[in-house]
C-alpha cells in the first residue's frame, strides 16, 4: 500500500489554447491605451485651463505642455473631458481595459454586464454633475459639455425641480433593479450580518466566559466525529435508526431524521407524481445531513467504495493521495456556415424579399360588393312541410324514424334521420327520386350514411337561397387570421361555416362542371383569396386561357403575379404551342428548383425559403428566392382535343413531382369524360372540385361517385379531399369586382417584367447545323462571336454567364456560330476551335454576312 501511495501520478494535460499572437498584441494594445487615457485624464484634471488653451496647438513646437503626454495627453483630455462627457470619460478608459480582457479572453469582468452599467454611468454621471455644478468654477470640466447642455435643456423644459426628480428617481430605480434594494432583501441580508458577527464575538471569547459548559461541548463534538460516517442499515433490518437516535439525543432536538427518505434521480419523477415508475427502495440513514461539497472544494472529498453495510471512512492511504477532480467545460461546437450566416443576420438582419415592392398595398375589401345582409332566414312553414312529407313518405315504404334534425345552409337544408332499429340503409337509398318527387325539388342528395354520424343525410335545397359573396368570406375571422401558406376559400358549407382548404396541401385542384353552372367563378374566387393574401415576391400565377376571355381580366396584373416565357408578349397563354412550350418550361423550372433544393439540403420550398431568409444559402452560387407558382388552365378539354399527350405529358410530370418544390396547378374543365381527365391525371389530383354535371357518369369520372348530377347549379360544388365529400356554396364574385381588384394592384408599381420562367426550345424549332441563313440568325449573335473571337474559347456555358442566356439558347447561338465557321465543330469536354484569330477579321466577316 505504501508503495502505491508514493507512486507518482501522471500529470492532467493542460485544456487551455494557447493565444495567437495577434490577440496578445491587439489586447495588450487596449490595456496600454486605457492607462493612457487616463493617465491624461489626470494630468489633464490638474491643470486643465493652460493645456485647454494647447489643445489646438499640437504641431506647434513652440508651445510647451504641462501634461504628461504632452500635446496628445492635451488634445484627449480636452476632446473627452471639456467637451464631452467630464470625468465620466475615466469609464471609457476602463472600458478599453475590458476590451483588452475580452480579446485576450480573461474572465475577470463579465463583458455585457460591465458595459450595461457603464453606459448607464456615461449618460447620467455628467447630467448630474452639471445640476450639482451649473458650470460654475470648475463644474463645466466635471460635467463636460455634453453634460451641462443636456442639463440646461432639461432645466428649460421641466425645470429645476423636475430635473432632480428625473436624475433621483432614474438613479434610485437603477440601484433597486440592480442590487435588489427592497426591504424584504436589505432585512435578510442584515440578518445574516448579525450572525456572522455574533458568530466571531463568541469565537473571540475566552472559555471562561462562555455560557455553555465543557461536558456539553466535548458530546457535541463527539456527535460531529459520529457525523461524519453515514452508516446505510440493510433493507430487512432497520434497527438500527431509533438505537442510534437514542445514543444522540442532540441530533434529535436540532434536526429530526427522517424515517424513509426519498431519491428521485435525474431521469425519475417523484414517488407523488409517478407511483408506478418509482423505486421502492427504502433508505434507513442514522446521521443528520451533510452539508453540500462544493465542486471547487471536491478534490478534498474522501472516497471510499462502501456496501450497505459499512461506513463511508477514509483511510490513510487514501489520505496520502492526492486526488483532483476537473470538469471539461462545454464547448459549443458551431459550424462556420452557421456562424457566418448568423453574422450576416446580426450585421443586416434578415432578408426580406418584399423589399422590392416594399410600398406593396395588399388589396383591401372595400373592393368587393357589399351585398348587404347575409343571414340566413329561417322559413319553419317551409321546414315543417318538409319534414312532414320526409316522415310520410318513408312511412308509406314501411321505413321507420325513430329522429330527424333539420341543419339549414346558405342554399340547403340537411335533414338528418335516425331510422328505427331493423332498418336497411339500402331500403333509403332506393327512394331518393322518390323523395325528390314528393318534395318537387330538383337537387335531392342522399348520403347514407353520413360519415362520422350514425344518421342518414338528407340534402333539399332551399325555396329562397341566400347568396353568399365573396366579400363576407374574405372579412371573415377564419380567412384574416388563417396561417395556411396558400389559402384558398372556397364558400360557405351546409353549416354556413366558412370553408378553406390550403392549396399547397391539396396539392392541385381539379375542377369541372357543364357550361354556366359557376365554374369560371370558383376559379376567380380561388384567384382572388391568393390576391388577398400574398405579396408579389411570394406568389406567381402562370394562366392558359383557350377560350381567351375568362382570365383575360388578370392581364393588368403582369407585372406583379404573372409569370411568362422570355420571348412571350402577353402573359396570359392562349396560343397551344406556347401552351406546350411553357408547361415543358414549367418543368425546367421544377427542375432547377429541386437542383437548389437538393444542394440546400432541404426537403421543401417553405424549409428552403426559411434558409435563404436566415441568410444561409449563398446567391453567388445560384440560390434565389423561389415564389410559389400556381398554373391556372380554364379549358383543360380543348387542350387535350388540339394537343394531346404533348399537354398530358408535362401535366402528368408536374402533378407527380412539383409539390415539393412549390409549383401546384389548378385544371379546370367543362367535359369531365375519361379521355379528357385520364388516369394518370386522377391520380395525382387528390382534390377536386365538381359543380353540376349533366349525368352520372361524368360524376363519377370527377368523383368516383354520383352526386354532382344531383346539384342545382349557381356555385353549387361538391369539394372532395380525398377522404369525404363535402357539399359547399360557391363564394360569388362578379367581373366588376375583378377589374376593379386588378385595376387596384396593376396601378401600383411593379417589377420591370413578369416573372420570366426558363426558356425552352423544342427539338422541332432548333436549327440545324450547316443550315445557317443570316437572315434568321440570333439577335446576341455578333455579340457572341466578339466575345468567342476575344476570349480565344468557343464555350457554350461561358455565353451563358456573359450574356446571361439559358443554355438552350446559347447551344442554338453556337450551332450557329459552327455553321457560320466562326467556330469549329463539337469536341467533346473540351472547347470549340476558334476559326478567326482577331476582331478586325471577325468584323470584315460579318460585314459580308450582312451583305
Amino acid at each position: 500500500m505504501e508503495k502505491k501511495s508514493q507512486k507518482k501520478q501522471p500529470e492532467m494535460p493542460e485544456t487551455g489554447r494557447i493565444l495567437s499572437k495577434q490577440r496578445i498584441f491587439f489586447g495588450l494594445t487596449s490595456i496600454v491605451f486605457a492607462g493612457v487615457l487616463a493617465l491624461s485624464f489626470i494630468s489633464y484634471l490638474m491643470n486643465w485651463k493652460a493645456d485647454q488653451s494647447q489643445a489646438g496647438t499640437i504641431l506647434d513646437k513652440s508651445i510647451k505642455s504641462s501634461n504628461i503626454f504632452g500635446k496628445l495627453g492635451d488634445w484627449l483630455g480636452n476632446l473627452f473631458i471639456f467637451e464631452s462627457i467630464g470625468i465620466a470619460s475615466f469609464i471609457v478608459a476602463f472600458l478599453f481595459v475590458v476590451f483588452g480582457t475580452m480579446i485576450l479572453k480573461k474572465k475577470i469582468f463579465k463583458p455585457w454586464m460591465t458595459f450595461g452599467h457603464s453606459l448607464f454611468f456615461i449618460c447620467w454621471l455628467p447630467i448630474l454633475l452639471g445640476a450639482i455644478t451649473r458650470g460654475n468654477g470648475n463644474g463645466g470640466v466635471l460635467s463636460g459639455v455634453y453634460g451641462y447642455q443636456i442639463m440646461d435643456s432639461l432645466s428649460a423644459i421641466i425645470g429645476n425641480v423636475g430635473l432632480w426628480v428625473v436624475l433621483v428617481v432614474s438613479i434610485a430605480l437603477y440601484f433597486i433593479l440592480e442590487f435588489n434594494l427592497r426591504p424584504s432583501s436589505i432585512k435578510a441580508k442584515l440578518d445574516i450580518i448579525n450572525e456572522n458577527t455574533i458568530g466571531k464575538v463568541k469565537s473571540m471569547m475566552p472559555n471562561s466566559d462562555q455560557n455553555f459548559d465543557a461536558d456539553q461541548e466535548l458530546e457535541e463534538e463527539e456527535v460531529n466525529e459520529e457525523a461524519q460516517n453515514i452508516t446505510v442499515t440493510d433493507l430487512s433490518d432497520n434497527r438500527k435508526t431509533p438505537e442510534v437516535a437514542k445514543q444522540n439525543p442532540v441530533i434529535q432536538e436540532t434536526q429530526p431524521i427522517p424515517e424513509v427518505e426519498t431519491i428521485v434521480t435525474p431521469n425519475q419523477t417523484s414517488f407523488e407524481d409517478n407511483k408506478e415508475t418509482a423505486p421502492t427502495l427504502n433508505l434507513n440513514i442514522t446521521t443528520p445531513a451533510i452539508p453540500a461539497i462544493k465542486p471547487e472544494d471536491a478534490f478534498d472529498a474522501p472516497v471510499s467504495n462502501s456496501s450497505p453495510s459499512t461506513s463511508f471512512s477514509s483511510s490513510s492511504d487514501a489520505d496520502e493521495i492526492k486526488f483532483k477532480v476537473e470538469v471539461a467545460p462545454v464547448i459549443d461546437i458551431i459550424d462556420d456556415a452557421e456562424k457566418q450566416s448568423q453574422d450576416l443576420v446580426d450585421k443586416h438582419g434578415l432578408y426580406d424579399h418584399r423589399l422590392d415592392l416594399a410600398k406593396f398595398q395588399m388589396p383591401p375589401i372595400d373592393l368587393l360588393k357589399d351585398y348587404g345582409n347575409e343571414e340566413i332566414s329561417i322559413n319553419k312553414e317551409e321546414l315543417e312541410e318538409n319534414k312532414n312529407k320526409i316522415v310520410g313518405l318513408l312511412k308509406n315504404f314501411n321505413v321507420g324514424i325513430a329522429e330527424i334534425k333539420a341543419t339549414i345552409g346558405p342554399t340547403v337544408t340537411l335533414y338528418e334521420i335516425v331510422p328505427e332499429a331493423g332498418i336497411r340503409v339500402a331500403s333509403i337509398k332506393k327512394l331518393q327520386d322518390d323523395i325528390a318527387l314528393n318534395l318537387s325539388a330538383l337537387g335531392i342528395r342522399i348520403i347514407a350514411p353520413m360519415p362520422g354520424k350514425g344518421t342518414i343525410g338528407i340534402e333539399v335545397p332551399r325555396k329562397n337561397p341566400t347568396m353568399v359573396s365573396m366579400r363576407s368570406v374574405i372579412a371573415s375571422q377564419k380567412f384574416q387570421n388563417t396561417d395556411m401558406d396558400l389559402p384558398v376559400v372556397f364558400g360557405k358549407t351546409i353549416s354556413n361555416e366558412v370553408f378553406m382548404a390550403d392549396l399547397s396541401k391539396m396539392p392541385h385542384l381539379l375542377m369541372a362542371g357543364a357550361t354556366g353552372q359557376g365554374k369560371s367563378v370558383g376559379i376567380n374566387a380561388i384567384l382572388t383569396s391568393l390576391l388577398y393574401k400574398k405579396h408579389p415576391s411570394e406568389l406567381k400565377f402562370v394562366m392558359v386561357d383557350p377560350k381567351k376571355v375568362e382570365l383575360s381580366l388578370y392581364s393588368k396584373i403582369e407585372r406583379h403575379y404573372l409569370a411568362k416565357l422570355p420571348d412571350s408578349d402577353d402573359a396570359i397563354i392562349t396560343d397551344t404551342n406556347k401552351v406546350i412550350n411553357t408547361l415543358n418550361s414549367l418543368c425546367v423550372e421544377m427542375d432547377q428548383r429541386y437542383d437548389l433544393l437538393k444542394n440546400a439540403f432541404c426537403k421543401n420550398l417553405k424549409e428552403y425559403n426559411k434558409k435563404f431568409t436566415e441568410r444561409k444559402l449563398n446567391p453567388e452560387n445560384g440560390h434565389r428566392y423561389l415564389p410559389y407558382i400556381v398554373l391556372v388552365v380554364d379549358e383543360f378539354a380543348d387542350l387535350i382535343m388540339t394537343a394531346g399527350k404533348e399537354v398530358e405529358l408535362p401535366i402528368a410530370r408536374l402533378a407527380q413531382l412539383a409539390r415539393a418544390v412549390g409549383i401546384h396547378l389548378i385544371v379546370a374543365t367543362q367535359r369531365p369524360s375519361v379521355n379528357v381527365i385520364t388516369g394518370m391525371i386522377k391520380a395525382n389530383f387528390p382534390a377536386r372540385a365538381a359543380f353540376r354535371v349533366i349525368s352520372s357518369v361524368d360524376s363519377r369520372t370527377i368523383l368516383d361517385s354520383t352526386g354532382a348530377d344531383q346539384l342545382i347549379g349557381k356555385g353549387d360544388m361538391l369539394y372532395f379531399n380525398g377522404n369525404e365529400i363535402l357539399r359547399l356554396q360557391c363564394a360569388f364574385v362578379d367581373t366588376p369586382e375583378v377589374e376593379k381588384l386588378a385595376e387596384f394592384i396593376g396601378e401600383q408599381k411593379g417589377y420591370a417584367s413578369a416573372f420570366l420562367l426558363p426558356e425552352f426550345v423544342s427539338e422541332e424549332a432548333t436549327s440545324t447545323v450547316g443550315a445557317f441563313d443570316p437572315n434568321e440568325k440570333d439577335a446576341l449573335f455578333e455579340e457572341a462571336a466578339r466575345i468567342i473571337v476575344s476570349t480565344q474559347q468557343g464555350s457554350t456555358s461561358m455565353l451563358q454567364r456573359q450574356l446571361k442566356l439559358g443554355y438552350n439558347r446559347a447551344g442554338r447561338i453556337m450551332d450557329q456560330l459552327e455553321a457560320s465557321g466562326i467556330v469549329g465543330g463539337f469536341n467533346g469536354a473540351k472547347a470549340r476551335e476558334v476559326l478567326i484569330s482577331d476582331l478586325y477579321s471577325l468584323e470584315q466577316f460579318l460585314e459580308d454576312l450582312r451583305n
